[in-house]
């Protein structure tokens, strides 16, 4: 699925040589390196302050909070993505409230927003998540939440590098949530997230409360978290951050050679289409729907090829969400998804041949 070893060999001197002036420094929690950071990653997503924390999750609950989203308030997001997506509405007290996702590009579906929000006038916020490397739609998403008075937080953990109409992921919402786990396209060597937003007033609030709500050492004016991002996460970031673009377009010609291989041949699956509000798809997963997933899914790991199922299960339908009151058929498309949808390897560093050999097995399945 992902070869994080080809990679790290391409940059290990760099790496190596960034994390050991950490190490002679010894300075290992936010500081200088996570300042750079910071700096870089705002620059880069066009937005005038970004700040560095803990997790991807940690970085949804934290704009939660500056918002000041607690018991009593609903947060509108989706059902098909990460369970953080969910679970941080849940973890400051909120009500998460699912709406139906688009079936031509996973995410969001505006209409179906405008819906949910004219039925819940406790809502807060919303969280469109931008999924597997493609922005939502998010000029409708905006307009509508502004009409109902409710903040917007884009979920980036898996776009870093995607746009939409020229705009980055992480720079058209209230606050952007980005992850830096080593599986995303800038992956970190551990935990890692990071926010950004153009208000100033926010900036501050979320880089108090990632430090229990301290501004000034050993004085709180709130209660925040213990959700810091490491120095030596931020040097390995900052060295592949230089790249980004390049693994970007090493994503997309891989994306580009499946899309060419298997369009043609009129199999009985369905293949990702960037939206066409969409500048740049990254392709954090390059992920079909087939209607015989499970028995696809056999056939390519009989010939050796790894697959994995983002995401099994709904998050409406999970037992922990069971208060709720969702039941089968109440999100069809996301419930459609769920049982549908294969992720197969997508990475810069995959051949032309590699992606051929993935095609083959799959045509072979249907032949």
């Amino acid at each position: 699925m992902l070869d994080l070893r080809a990679q790290f060999a391409g940059i290990r001197q760099e790496v190596l040589d960034a994390v050991t002036k950490v190490f002679d420094a010894q300075a290992f929690v936010l500081g200088k390196e996570v300042e750079a950071l910071e700096q870089e990653i705002a620059a880069y997503c066009g937005t005038p302050f970004a700040i560095g924390c803990a997790s991807g999750t940690d970085a949804l609950i934290l704009a939660l909070m500056a918002l000041d989203v607690g018991p009593g308030d609903e947060v509108i997001t989706v059902p098909y993505s990460f369970f953080a997506t969910a679970s941080c509405i849940s973890r400051v007290g909120a009500r998460p409230v699912f709406v139906d996702i688009l079936d031509s590009t996973f995410n969001m579906d505006p209409d179906k927003l405008d819906e949910a929000l004219s039925k819940h006038p406790k809502a807060k916020a919303v969280i469109p998540v931008h999924l597997f490397g493609s922005c939502a739609d998010m000029d409708p998403i905006l307009a509508v939440a502004a009409k109902h008075g409710v903040a917007v937080i884009e979920d980036s953990a898996q776009s870093i590098g995607a746009s939409y109409k020229g705009r980055m992921a992480g720079s058209m919402g209230v606050i952007g949530c980005f992850s830096f786990f080593p599986s995303k396209n800038l992956g970190g060597c551990g935990d890692g997230g990071i926010m950004t937003t153009g208000d100033e007033r926010l900036a501050r609030r979320l880089a108090s409360l990632r430090v229990h709500g301290s501004e000034v050492k050993y004085f709180h004016d709130e209660i925040g978290l213990n959700s810091r991002l490491d120095a030596l996460q931020a040097t390995v970031l900052r060295v592949k951050l230089r790249y980004l673009d390049g693994w970007s377009k090493g994503r997309q010609a891989v994306a580009t050679r499946y899309i060419s291989n298997l369009q043609p041949l009129s199999l009985p699956i369905q293949l990702p289409t960037a939206a066409p509000h969409s500048t740049s798809h990254v392709y954090n997963q390059f992920v079909i729907r087939s209607a015989d997933r499970d028995a696809l899914r056999a056939t390519l790991d009989t010939g050796g090829i790894r697959t994995d199922m983002y995401y099994p299960l709904p998050l409406h339908l999970q037992k922990c969400f069971s208060f709720l009151g969702y039941k089968c058929g109440d999100l069809p498309v996301s419930e459609a998804c769920s049982r549908e949808c294969i992720a197969l390897p997508v990475y810069p560093e995959m051949s032309a041949a590699m992606v051929d050999r993935v095609c083959a097995c799959i045509a072979s399945h249907y032949n």
